[in-house]
This record gives structure tokens, sequence and C-alpha cells, in this order.
């Protein structure tokens, strides 16, 4: 089936980069910790890799890959290009106004993306110049996702699927360097990852120039103009975005809060890296592939397709992540204090990191029926209505981050957890909303299979979950820092194994997906 094989080739490449990012993180915890350099670093990060989601990951795509088919479909290749260029012209002028005005402003603008480091001026003034570093990532990654876009339309995915391993091998390498130069903790080990970031933006910028010319779908910068066409991607893609990127804007707030507790900001960025695994490799995946395969199906009247296509990646998504969200549930200490406890990652960071880490893994669900449920308004070309579920997502999970957080500090409690809360209870609201507005509207109705399935995975996923617990307890002495690093790694890829395994044996068990269904799955991908 075309559509899985499209899941396979987004999501193996999305995990190979998750990999990556694992690797790169892993070495950043050793390096950065939790301490000043590295709250300032994830702070600057922070800004740009909020717009690589909301333009890579396919935010942006909501509002320009209908428009950019329908020019394909009904007015053919040559015209479709064009609009594609226009396009692209626009944004780049855009960007570049605001990017260099922001770069300018920084000093005033460091005062909202986090507040708190106003009260230590050497974390602040190191937070600027990183960030100053880090914005033109902006422009980059915007201009990828248009290109990804174009390519996705035409059910090309490896090069757009491929940006995010650019971006993590060079920092990966990054980090290597500030290894070998023995900067560990020291101011100098930020300006090179910001720097890393930097390149990483222009090489991924060159890699998707290379797949249009390659596909023979080179685009050319012109002369700005104000068409009607791009009055109407304007319209869209606005509320596109922030409906698209809802997740991401709520960490982000989470990300200003937090700067008002030491440490705080590096937990969450630990935690949610954590989450971000499956969520990539299964949300991102079927937003990216669902949202032009709903289109085409739109275009040709073949609503009965459109229903088969959303049906089959809610089972899709749920079969993945319900286990994940599990795994991550019960046993988040034991992958933090591997994947992390080291160098200036110290053990008493471990339980601020892992308790975020489980309040997430709460979340995960939503966030990836987030991404299952939006291509369902953005192929109808709706994206005011999924916004405005956002709105009210936004609204809930900021008030809620700003009170869960000084009231958890009031209680004596890890001030920080209650913007994990707020931030899992917002995804739920928004997935909630999305779900009743597609009902309410006959665009969604979950067919047999999929009622029969869904509690069939639930009851799957609590079995390997009682699996994981009691196997971490057993493996817990080869789990702790005393013991080597290949003995720690190796215990928890047993204990992974110990998941997997009796997952799909509890699932093939339920009759959640036989073993039959998964072979079949595999040889059409």
């Amino acid at each position: 089936m075309k559509l899985y094989r499209a899941f396979a080739t987004v999501g193996g490449l999305t995990l190979l980069s998750r990999v990556l990012g694992f690797l790169r993180d892993i070495l950043a915890a050793a390096v950065l910790g939790t301490g000043p350099v590295a709250d300032a670093f994830y702070v600057a990060f922070r800004f740009p890799n909020l717009f690589r989601r909301l333009f890579g990951e396919g935010a942006f795509n909501s509002a320009f890959v209908p428009l950019f088919a329908s020019k394909y479909e009904g007015d053919g290749p040559h015209v479709a290009r064009g609009f594609a260029s226009e396009a692209m012209s626009g944004l780049t002028f855009i960007l570049i106004l605001l990017s260099a005005a922001a770069m300018l402003g920084m000093p005033w603008f460091m005062y909202l993306l986090a507040p708190g480091f106003a009260d230590t001026p050497e974390k602040f003034e190191l937070a600027v110049r990183l960030t100053q570093i880090t914005f033109p990532y902006l422009l980059c990654m915007s201009l990828v996702a248009l290109m990804s876009g174009v390519l996705n339309t035409m059910g090309k995915f490896v090069e757009s699927s491929s940006v995010s391993i650019v971006l993590n091998t060079v920092l990966t390498i990054a980090m290597l360097i500030t290894i070998w130069l023995d900067l560990n903790g020291d101011p100098a080990a930020g300006y090179i990852q910001a720097w890393g970031v930097f390149v990483a933006g222009v090489l991924q910028l060159g890699l998707l120039m290379w797949g249009l010319k390659r596909n023979g779908l080179t685009l050319r910068l012109q002369r700005p103009r104000w068409s009607d066409d791009m009055k109407k991607l304007v319209s869209l893609g606005i509320p596109g975005v922030i409906a698209g990127g809802i997740t991401q804007v709520n960490i982000a707030i989470g990300t200003v809060i937090a700067s008002m507790q030491d440490g705080a900001v590096s937990h969450l960025y630990y935690a949610d890296r954590l989450y971000e695994l499956p969520l990539a490799i299964v949300g991102i995946a079927i937003g990216v592939v669902l949202l032009p395969d709903v289109s085409r199906h739109l275009r040709a009247g073949n609503h009965v397709a459109v229903m088969d296509s959303q049906n089959r990646s809610l089972e899709f998504a749920m079969l993945l992540t319900l286990p994940a969200a599990v795994a991550l549930f019960a046993i988040p200490t034991e992958i933090v204090r591997v994947l992390f406890e080291r160098g200036a990652f110290t053990a008493e960071d471990t339980p601020y990191t892992a308790e975020a880490l489980r309040i997430f893994a709460l979340g995960l669900p939503a966030f990836v029926l987030i991404k299952v449920f939006s291509p369902a308004f953005f192929a109808r070309q709706d994206t005011k209505t999924p916004m405005r579920f956002a709105a009210w997502s936004l609204t809930a999970n900021t008030i809620g981050s700003v009170a869960l957080f000084f009231l958890f500090r009031h209680l004596g409690w890890m001030p920080h957890l209650g913007i994990a809360v707020a931030t899992s209870l917002g995804g739920w609201m928004n997935a909630l909303l999305l779900y009743r507005g597609l009902k309410s509207h006959e665009h969604f109705e979950g067919d047999v299979r999929l009622k029969r399935a869904l509690p069939r995975i639930v009851v799957s996923a609590v079995i390997m979950g009682f699996v994981l617990y009691f196997a971490a307890r057993g493996l817990d002495p080869w789990l702790l820092e005393a013991q080597g690093l290949l003995v720690r790694f190796s215990a928890l890829a047993v204990l992974i194994g110990a998941g997997i395994v009796s997952y799909f044996a509890a699932a093939h068990l339920t009759g959640a997906a036989t073993l039959g269904q998964l072979r079949a799955v595999l040889k059409r991908t």
C-alpha cells in the first residue's frame, strides 16, 4: 500500500535522524549538563528549532501543499512551479526583514524569550549572543519547508525527510569538537553549538535545492508580488502554522516560564527530546504523508478513500504510539539514567528530567492525534477551524503553566512539572476539539476495523507496561552509573527488547495486530 510505504520512508529516515539526535543529546548532556551555558544555548536553539518544527514538520505545508497540488493537477507543472517560485520569493523577502529586525533587537527580545535570565547578567548576555548566531536558521528552514512541500506533493519524501539528519550530524560534530578542545561547561562550548546550527541550516537548504534540481523542479527567486495567490496563501498559512504547530508553541511557552527556575529549561529540553522520538517517527510521518494523500482523494471526489486513509492512519499511529507512551511512563528514570547521566549531567538531574518525561508521556498520544486529525481540515483548505481550537488550547496551556508552576513551587514540588502537566492537558484539549470538529461535519467516522483494534491495542500496551516495570526492577543493578557504559546500554537494550517482544506478542494474542497482518504490511512496504 502506497500510504504505508510513504509512512515507512518518512518514518525510517526520521528514525535515523532521531538516533543521531540521541547521540547528539547524550554528548550534550555530558558537555553542557544543566548549568547556565546549557540553559542559554537551549533558549537560543529553542526559537529556531520552533520554526524548524513549525515549517519543516508540516505546519507551513498545511496551507502551501493544497494550493500547490491544485495548481499542479489543474493547471499543469509549469503554472505550479511559477506559484512555488512566487511563494518562495515572498517568503524570502519577509524573513530577511524579520531576521534582521530580530537580530538587532535581540537584547530586548530576550526579555520575552527568557525573562528569568535577567537576574543573571552573564547568562542573559550569552543567550542574546547565541540567539543572534542561530536566528538565520529560521530563513533556511522556512525555504526548506516550502521546497519540501513541492517534493512531497510529487510523492518524493527522501530529501525532505533527510534534513534533520544533516542538523543532527553537524551538531554531533560540534559536540565532539567541544570535547576535543576540553571546553565542557565553558561559554565557548555554547558558541560552537550555535555556529553548528547556522552551518546546518545552510547545508539543509543546499540539500533541498539539490533535491529539486534532481527531480526537475528548480525554483527561481523573483521580485515579490502581492498577487491573489499570495493573498490566499497568507490567509491560509498564518492560521495553518498556528494550528499545526501548537504543540511546539506550547513547549516554547513552557521554556519562557521555566527560565525562572535554574536548570528547568535544560530538564524540560532533555525530556522533550525523548518523547519527541515516537512523536517524530509516527506523528510527523503521518502528518507529512496524510495531507497530500487526502488532498488528492478529495480532488478526485473519492470520499471513501479519504475516510479509509484517516482510519488506517489513526490505527497505525495508535499501534506504535500507545506502547511508546506506556514505556516512557513506566521506566523514565531508567531511560534518562542510561542515556544522559554522565559528565556534567549528574544523578541529581535525573529525577527532574525523568518525572517531566513521565508527564509528557501522558500527553504523547494527544500530540500524535493532532497530527492525524489536522490534515483533514487542511486538505479542505480550512485552516481557521483548527487555528481556533489551537488558540483555545494555547490559552489554557499558558494559564495552566503559569498557575501550576507557582503552585508546585509553593507546595515544595518540582515547579517545572507544572509546565509539563499543562502542556499535556493542552494537547488533549486540542486533540479532542479536532476530533469533535471532524465528527460534527461527518468528515471522520471510525470504521469497524478501527473500533475493533483500539481497545486491543490499549490492552496490549498495558501488558507491556507491567513487563517493563518488573523487568526494570530486575535489571536495576546493571543500569547504575557505577557500571560501565557498555553494560548500561546493553541492559537498557535488553529492557527495550523485552518491551517490544511482550507488546507484539500481546498484540498478536489479542488480535490488535496479528503477525500475518504485520508481515503483509512489511511486504507491501
